[in-house]
């Protein structure tokens, strides 16, 4: 009879007990994670096997129209607000990742600075007008510069580190890409009006 009166303020006692159980914060941490990387590949779009950088600036071209049209300075602000949150996602992804097994800096599947850089680069060149041949010469400028990394673009891309060094040289390629989209703009126009002067069409 007293083991059963034992048992019963044991089992009262343990339905009594309202002390906190410690949060299990692995699903939000998981889901946090996953979050980040569907931000940084853009959707995983950067997880195509082949050409991720171009698939991420076609991407950024798809997005990007729509804001175009309503307001080039809109599109512009908006690639340096994602840029800086790209540069900080970045610096989280590496400093929880750096050492571990095959990790390595500006990984291929990250191409949300594609997207930015695009998206300066299109901002730039239709800021007056939007045409076909801003958007084409935006996009195919930007791929160049953004392959080829000649000068400060190169340089940051080497020697920057972290997030800055990720997204900073897309940054300017998409800048410089935008400036000689400009010139591609105004010597078109030139031609085809010296081809009208002389009644080609």
């Amino acid at each position: 009879m007293q083991e059963s009166n034992n048992q019963q303020e044991n089992n009262n006692e343990q339905n009594n007990d309202s002390t906190p159980k410690p949060a299990n914060f692995s699903n939000l941490s998981n889901f946090a994670n996953l979050v980040q990387i569907a931000f940084l590949s853009v959707l995983w779009v950067g997880k195509c096997p082949k050409a991720s950088g171009t698939m991420g600036s076609i991407t950024g071209v798809v997005l990007g129209l729509p804001i175009l049209y309503l307001s080039s300075q809109t599109l512009f602000l908006l690639a340096v607000f994602v840029g800086l949150l790209a540069i900080k996602q970045v610096n989280i992804y590496e400093a929880r990742n750096e050492g571990k097994e095959g990790f390595s800096h500006d990984e291929g599947w990250i191409v949300i600075d594609e997207v930015v850089g695009v998206w300066i680069a299109l901002s730039i060149a239709c800021f007056g007008e939007i045409s076909a041949i801003g958007v084409g010469s935006a996009f195919v400028l930007f791929r160049v510069f953004d392959i080829w990394k000649p000068s400060l673009i190169g340089k940051i891309d080497r020697e920057a580190k972290g997030g800055l060094g990720v997204v900073g040289d897309d940054a300017l390629a998409g800048i410089v890409a935008g400036l000689a989209s400009l010139v591609v703009i105004e010597a078109f126009g030139y031609f085809v009006g010296f081809y009208r002067d002389f009644g080609g069409f």
